[in-house]
């Protein structure tokens, strides 16, 4: 499954500040207008969705292994022990793609129309050298001592 068809823990988030479901939002990124932000924000959702489903993957495989009707023969320590390490690197894989969101979104300029800089009217101002001509300079400036 794609990770744009996998929901996500921020897709609520990204809706409200996009102001567009995700599906319209992943067709809006491939536009050439599409804005830097938006670009990431997809990038780091997909990320998200993907570690947020390796969480549920191993969460279901714990819990099917210890289930009220297993037999507690089948249990195995070190299994429970290598996926309770893939949780605990899923988990801090989802905290660390929240984080880059959330991040990303609190740097964005709100929402809204984007703020033009004002020009004023103001006519060219230029400068008239004088029509004098200054007076020369004497013949000793700049010149070396004679030794």
């Amino acid at each position: 499954m794609s990770t744009r068809r996998r929901p996500s823990s921020v897709d609520a988030r990204l809706q409200q500040v996009f102001d567009a479901a995700v599906d319209d939002l992943y067709e809006m990124v491939v536009l050439p207008d599409a804005s830097p932000a938006l670009t990431r924000a997809l990038e780091l959702r997909s990320f998200l969705a993907l570690a947020e489903e390796q969480v549920a993957r191993v969460r279901d495989r714990v819990h099917d292994a210890t289930a009220v009707g297993r037999d507690m023969g089948e249990l195995s320590p070190d299994a429970l022990r290598l996926d309770a390490e893939w949780l605990k690197a899923a988990l801090d894989a989802r905290a660390g793609y929240r984080a880059a969101v959330d991040t990303l979104l609190r740097a964005m300029p709100p929402a809204g129309p984007r703020a033009r800089p004002v020009r004023t009217a103001q006519p060219p101002v230029t400068t008239a050298l004088p029509t004098a001509v200054a007076a020369p300079a004497p013949q000793s400036a700049g010149a070396a001592r004679a030794r």
